[in-house]
Protein backbone atom coordinates (compact mmCIF):
# COMPACT_ATOMS: atom_id res chain seq x y z
CA UNK A 1 0.00 0.00 0.00
CA UNK A 2 1.09 3.41 -0.87
CA UNK A 3 -0.05 6.46 1.08
CA UNK A 4 -1.11 9.66 -0.45
CA UNK A 5 -1.81 12.84 1.12
CA UNK A 6 -3.79 15.96 -1.03
CA UNK A 7 -2.32 19.09 0.52
CA UNK A 8 -5.26 21.09 -1.83
CA UNK A 9 -7.58 18.86 0.00
CA UNK A 10 -6.29 19.48 3.82
CA UNK A 11 -7.61 21.85 6.10
CA UNK A 12 -4.89 21.70 8.32
CA UNK A 13 -6.86 19.95 11.45
CA UNK A 14 -3.52 17.97 12.31
CA UNK A 15 -5.25 14.58 13.16
CA UNK A 16 -2.69 12.94 11.05
CA UNK A 17 0.43 14.29 12.67
CA UNK A 18 -1.43 13.64 16.50
CA UNK A 19 -2.16 10.13 15.43
CA UNK A 20 1.19 8.91 13.79
CA UNK A 21 3.69 11.80 14.05
CA UNK A 22 6.39 9.50 12.32
CA UNK A 23 4.65 9.24 8.90
CA UNK A 24 2.99 13.25 9.13
CA UNK A 25 3.54 16.97 10.28
CA UNK A 26 2.10 19.68 9.56
CA UNK A 27 3.82 22.78 7.37
CA UNK A 28 4.64 25.40 9.58
CA UNK A 29 3.69 27.87 7.20
CA UNK A 30 -0.03 26.59 6.31
CA UNK A 31 -0.72 24.01 8.70
CA UNK A 32 -1.16 21.60 6.12
CA UNK A 33 0.08 17.94 5.86
CA UNK A 34 3.57 16.84 5.02
CA UNK A 35 4.56 13.29 4.16
CA UNK A 36 7.51 12.14 6.43
CA UNK A 37 7.86 9.61 4.39
CA UNK A 38 6.04 9.67 0.89
CA UNK A 39 8.35 6.67 -0.70
CA UNK A 40 7.55 4.22 1.68
CA UNK A 41 5.21 1.13 1.39
CA UNK A 42 2.86 0.25 4.15
CA UNK A 43 1.94 -3.24 4.60
CA UNK A 44 0.59 -4.44 8.02
CA UNK A 45 3.15 -3.25 10.79
CA UNK A 46 2.66 -0.66 12.96
CA UNK A 47 3.42 1.93 10.30
CA UNK A 48 0.40 0.31 8.36
CA UNK A 49 -1.73 0.64 10.86
CA UNK A 50 -0.69 3.92 11.68
CA UNK A 51 -1.14 5.13 8.64
CA UNK A 52 -4.62 3.13 7.89
CA UNK A 53 -5.84 5.21 11.40
CA UNK A 54 -4.81 8.44 10.28
CA UNK A 55 -6.25 8.09 6.46
CA UNK A 56 -9.33 6.97 8.26
CA UNK A 57 -9.72 9.73 11.27
CA UNK A 58 -8.85 12.60 8.46
CA UNK A 59 -11.46 15.02 8.83
CA UNK A 60 -11.19 16.57 5.15
CA UNK A 61 -10.57 12.99 3.37
CA UNK A 62 -7.05 14.40 2.38
CA UNK A 63 -5.32 11.07 3.08
CA UNK A 64 -5.36 7.46 0.84
CA UNK A 65 -4.05 4.31 1.38
CA UNK A 66 -3.66 2.56 -2.24
CA UNK A 67 -2.45 -0.45 -3.41
CA UNK A 68 1.09 -0.77 -4.91
CA UNK A 69 1.11 -0.55 -8.79
CA UNK A 70 1.01 -3.77 -10.00
CA UNK A 71 4.91 -2.94 -12.14
CA UNK A 72 6.63 -1.09 -8.58
CA UNK A 73 9.47 -2.41 -7.45
CA UNK A 74 9.17 -4.06 -4.01
CA UNK A 75 9.60 -1.74 -1.22
CA UNK A 76 10.45 -3.15 2.27
CA UNK A 77 7.00 -3.36 4.14
CA UNK A 78 7.29 -1.52 7.56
Amino acid sequence: MVLHADRERCQGAGMCALTAPDLFDQDPEDGRVVLLRPAAAYGTGPAGAAAREAVSLCPAGALTLAPDPPDAPPVGRT
